[in-house]
């Protein structure tokens, strides 16, 4: 496991990669020093395996606002930081070695925090929920209201948009979890057993037939239940790490789910096989796993804890194919198919060697006369 510690000063609150053009990601993370609060963006070194040993740009937070949780639009170019007292949105322009970003008017300043904050996977919608239990679902970027509902969980615990962006999934802190319909904010209740809490929730990202993983805690078990998402029945469990997880994330391919614990593990399941590929033990020594995130192109993933701070994890599990090794094996597939196509066309005579036309033999045309031919026919029928 290769990986490190990002020097930062001051207590970190939240963190969240940002997926940036040519593979130029960066991490924004949100820090309290006591006195004042702020936000400070790195830049991500995929050949280090770590972030910029200081900080890029930095913002620094009005008084009283300590950063809570933070949501960054698919695009890259925009995030919303959820604060003590609201929300705030920051817009991101220029490069990796000059990159700023700077405060929009935003309408949910004074919202109070948020402790679920999400973009769909389309970008088009944008939502929020609260630790009052308060849920918010927008249009982005027009922040048209699609859904306002004051008592939706009594405090929100997590929450997850669908690839195609129709649903949301949402759990309380009570155990509840809904399934909202992007489009006209109808919900649905997840159905679980009296002695079942389902507390972290995400959906499938891999493209092939939809699920909903959640995490359900029955007793001192911890479970991974899978659910259709065309009927909203649970499919099936499975216990795979039995600790308490704290937070749950998912692979931008959908190949991999991951779990941050109360101690300070991290769990990676390969979500085919439904089976652990990489445990990194004590990541977070003793502390529960605040932030987690998949690097947006590489196995890595950013994690923080109130004690430990920001890391940067290389995770093991089997290497995928780069864009380039898949050109330099379809060429080799080419060059060897010519040469077998060369030796082919050499060594084939009876197929593709045709004699030459122009050194055949000349077959000279046979002439008889009148004569011959009266001779020939003089002759009557041959008594046998």
């Amino acid at each position: 496991m290769d990986g490190g510690d990002v020097s930062v000063e001051g207590k970190v609150t939240c963190a969240s990669c940002i997926k940036r053009p040519e593979n130029a990601h960066l991490a924004v993370i949100g820090k309290s020093t006591g006195t004042c609060s702020s936000l400070e963006i790195f830049s991500f070194n995929s050949e280090t395996t770590s972030l910029s040993s200081s900080p890029k740009a930095t913002y620094v937070l009005e008084e009283g606002r300590e950063p809570v949780r933070i949501a960054v639009h698919p695009s890259g170019d925009d995030f919303v930081c959820s604060t003590t007292t609201g929300c705030k949105l920051f817009e991101l322009y220029g490069h990796e070695d000059n990159i700023k970003f700077v405060c929009k008017e935003f309408p949910l300043q004074d919202v109070g925090p948020q402790k679920c904050m999400a973009f769909s996977v389309d970008g088009s919608k944008l939502a929020t929920g609260g630790f009052d239990g308060h849920f918010r679902l927008f249009e982005w970027p027009t922040m048209r209201i699609i859904v306002d509902e004051p008592k939706a969980h009594k405090s929100f615990r997590d929450m997850d948009f669908s690839l195609d962006s129709e649903f949301l999934a949402s759990t309380s802190t009570d155990g509840a979890a809904r399934i909202w319909n992007t489009r006209d904010g109808v919900p649905v209740t997840l159905s679980r057993n009296a002695d079942e809490n389902i507390e972290l929730c995400r959906f499938s990202k891999d493209g092939t037939k939809p699920f909903l993983f959640t995490t359900v805690q029955k007793g001192n078990k911890t479970l991974i239940a899978v659910w259709d998402i065309s009927t909203w029945k649970k499919i099936g469990h499975k216990s795979l790490y039995n600790k308490p997880a704290s937070i749950m994330t998912i692979s931008l391919d959908g190949k991999y789910l991951a779990l941050g614990s109360k101690d300070g593990d991290v769990c990676v399941i390969d979500v085919t096989k439904m089976e652990i590929s990489s445990l990194h033990k004590r990541l977070h020594l003793g502390t529960n796993i605040t932030s987690l995130e998949f690097c947006p192109s590489e196995r890595v993933a950013l994690t923080t804890s109130s004690q430990w701070g920001v890391m940067v994890t290389k995770l093991n599990v089997p290497t995928d194919w780069k864009e380039w090794q898949i050109y330099l094996l379809l060429l080799g597939l080419f060059l060897a198919s010519a040469i077998l196509f060369y030796v082919f066309f050499e060594n084939s005579d009876s197929f593709w060697n045709f004699p030459d036309p122009s050194t055949r033999p000349k077959i000279e045309t046979l002439h008889v006369d009148a004569t011959s031919e009266e001779q020939w026919s003089s002759f009557g029928p041959v008594d046998l």
